[in-house]
């Protein structure tokens, strides 16, 4: 009965540092655009773990990356760029055509149907997360949905 009681409470420490759930990326998709242009990166975010916030972004592809909104101003269509997203558990965001979404300035090479690249999600809590974007074909559907151009626009706030 000791030597059980002794394994469990070693065993502690092993559970105590176990990785919770996090973060996790997916349906990470951009348009093509020439070299100069301005790009833009939609995904859908799903957390996990403790409430977080996506607080930047970050391509070798581009000169710059912010994160955007897209907001209705009396029937003209704007956009803002914005501090940061919260995050929070069970409730998934997707940034997509028509809301929050990311904008690469400045490309560096053109972005090709077809083709992937990095970008560099950060997070208040959670840190950086790099994942790969496929630049869809022109006239594609929004992963994961039967419309071009619509999407789950599950919006914080």
């Amino acid at each position: 009965m000791r030597s059980w009681l002794v394994a469990m409470l070693l065993l502690l420490p092993a559970i105590a540092l176990a990785d919770p759930p996090g973060i996790q990326v997916e349906q990470v998709w951009s348009r093509p655009m020439p070299a100069g242009a301005t790009g833009v990166v939609y995904l859908s975010i799903i957390d996990q773990g403790t409430p977080d916030a996506l607080t930047g972004a970050s391509s070798p592809m581009a000169a710059s990356a912010e994160l955007h909104e897209s907001i209705d101003d009396h029937g003209v269509m704007k956009m803002r760029a914005v501090a940061s997203l919260p995050v929070a558990p069970d409730k998934p965001i997707t940034l997509a055509p028509g809301g929050y979404h990311i904008m690469l300035m400045g490309l560096k090479q053109a972005l090709v149907a077809g083709a992937t690249f990095p970008v560099t999600l950060t997070f208040a809590k959670a840190g950086p997360i790099t994942t790969m974007a496929t630049v869809a074909q022109p006239g594609a559907n929004m992963p994961g949905t039967g419309h071009a151009g619509m999407g789950n626009m599950n919006m914080p706030g």
